[in-house]
């Protein structure tokens, strides 16, 4: 049977967010780079019913990449709120260890 991983540990580190797992793994992964690749439907675009769908155009400000708090989502996601005033990704477990 295998464990179900866990993050112990989020903290912000300058231009970073330190993540901590229940495996031992630490991730330090930048700011910028997990705000590019936030999940939600208004980054990503929403599929059709057919699966298929185009994402939006995106643009960012300086602000965009400033972490202004985090939430840990039940057991399986964290929630980031960033400067700009965006906080509706939701990034899964498996989403920010494939990063």
């Amino acid at each position: 049977m295998t464990e179900t991983l866990k993050l112990n540990a989020v903290a912000p580190f300058g231009n970073e967010l330190a993540l901590s797992w229940s495996d031992g793994l630490e991730q330090f992964l930048a700011l910028e780079m997990l705000r590019r690749a936030c999940p939600c439907a208004v980054c990503c675009g929403e599929p059709d019913v057919m699966g298929r769908g185009d994402a939006p155009a995106r643009s960012y400000k300086p602000r965009s990449f400033e972490l202004k708090g985090y939430e840990f989502i039940g057991s399986y996601g964290l929630k980031l709120s960033w400067g700009d005033g965006h906080s509706s990704g939701i990034y899964s477990y498996q989403l920010l260890r494939s990063l």
